[in-house]
């Protein structure tokens, strides 16, 4: 097994965010976290790359198990070289190239020679379909463009899972299917992921597990065919109603 969570908890003042949230994943996974607004979903990806820091539970991550809320900088450091972030906003250097967006964390994060770095980078870049637009700096570039030129940075640093926080909530929606496209290659390629998204036909076409979050809490967890055709809470069968199409009946998605 490549990553076991367990028992991760974070509030914010008063307000209790995640309650006791657990997740396992093996690699080449491909894990999809839905539920509706305020549900946690973000805030528990953020406390596994150590953008928040939770309040209590634990990671082991290829072999290492790590405390959430007390780990040290070292193990902090660690995670962050195992895991790779897909920023729902880019995130990107707007004073720096695609290719030396992709190249930054190598370099200056791992003090990679800039030769073998940007070989690295290109390669990424083509991954994505990019490679032409190496010397664009992110104001030339369209918002699907720059989001993959995000995929890319994380795809370049070889990382044993790379999270995605709702990688196509910022884009207009013409240029959605151009960064799923790239997510479902990587997909097929055997890249582990998890995936915070509102794209229900990229979770159901793609994960190999679906999670349904509300409140805090896992609701719902399962096979993409299970939850999407056979959920078993009440909560995962509103939720589906509610942002699926009109025609969406129980148990049909998968004719």
């Amino acid at each position: 097994m490549l990553m076991q969570i367990r028992g991760v908890r974070k509030s914010f003042g008063d307000h209790e965010v995640l309650r006791d949230v657990n997740m396992e994943l093996d690699r080449g996974d491909v894990i999809t976290i839905l539920g509706p607004s305020g549900s946690g979903k973000t805030t528990f990806l953020r406390c596994l790359n150590f953008l928040e820091q939770a309040d209590g539970g634990t990671m082991e991550l290829a072999g290492d198990k790590i405390n959430l809320a007390s780990a040290s900088k070292k193990e902090i450091a660690s995670v962050r070289k195992k895991t790779a972030f897909v920023f729902q906003n880019y995130n990107l250097f707007a004073n720096k190239t695609a290719l030396e967006n992709v190249t930054l964390g190598l370099t200056a994060g791992r003090g990679m020679d800039k030769a073998k770095a940007e070989e690295i980078g290109r390669k990424a870049l083509e991954k994505v379909g990019l490679l032409e637009r190496a010397g664009y700096y992110p104001a030339q570039l369209s918002g699907g463009q720059q989001q993959r030129v995000g995929i890319a940075r994380a795809v370049a640093a070889a990382p044993d899972v790379i999270l995605f926080d709702e990688p196509t909530s910022a884009l207009d929606p013409e240029l959605v299917g151009e960064v799923l496209a790239v997510m479902k290659q990587l997909a097929e390629e055997g890249v582990t992921m998890i995936v915070v998204t509102h794209e229900m036909k990229f979770a159901r076409d793609v994960a190999t597990h679906v999670i349904f979050m509300a409140d805090g809490v896992v609701v719902e967890e399962g096979s993409s065919e299970e939850i999407f055709t056979r959920p078993k809470e009440e909560r995962t069968k509103r939720f589906l109603k509610r942002v699926l199409p009109e025609d969406y009946e129980e148990g049909a998605l998968f004719i």
